[in-house]
């Protein structure tokens, strides 16, 4: 059986799965944001797996602060998760992490961030440029809604509105 704290990571990570196919309904967005990868040395595939990652580690770290459940998460402002992208601490995020991951590309992927984290130096700036490249497409999602506080549940809606049926 899984435990709520595992069911509250896996919601977590299908915010960050769903996140950027919603901001690349726009096309030109995702040539931008390949740009800037590309600029600052990252691999596009690489980079936007963790800038994935980044959303899920900053949905659990407001979600953990707040003591939501998994069932909960649909209720988190995306605004809080942008403000915690960038203004929770490498460290904050990686706080209260399940032990194991369902996904083995997740455990990786929260790997390499720590091991960026406590790398530091240019590693550092590297997180620091993915959290902002996290925040800026959660602030585009916010602005594009015509809800005055878009929420998590709102993302996840959107993404199954998008999809196209079976």
């Amino acid at each position: 059986m899984t435990s709520d704290h595992d069911m509250l990571w896996r919601r977590c990570a299908h915010l960050g799965r769903v996140l950027l196919p919603l901001v690349d309904q726009e096309p030109w967005r995702q040539a931008r944001r390949h740009e800037r990868l590309r600029a600052w040395g990252v691999d596009t595939a690489a980079g936007e797996r963790m800038i994935e990652v980044f959303a899920a580690l900053a949905a659990h770290a407001v979600a953990l602060d707040a003591s939501l459940s998994a069932a909960e998460l649909d209720a988190l402002s995306l605004r809080a998760v942008a403000d915690a992208a960038t203004g929770k601490r490498d460290y904050e995020l990686l706080a209260g992490l399940p032990d194991t991951f369902a996904d083995d590309r997740d455990g990786h992927a929260v790997n390499v961030i720590r091991l960026y984290t406590y790398k530091g130096g240019q590693y550092s700036h590297r997180l620091n440029q993915l959290s902002r490249e996290l925040r800026h497409a959660l602030n585009v999602l916010a602005e594009r809604s015509t809800t005055p506080s878009p929420t998590c549940g709102d993302a996840f809606r959107w993404a199954a509105e998008a999809e196209p049926p079976q």
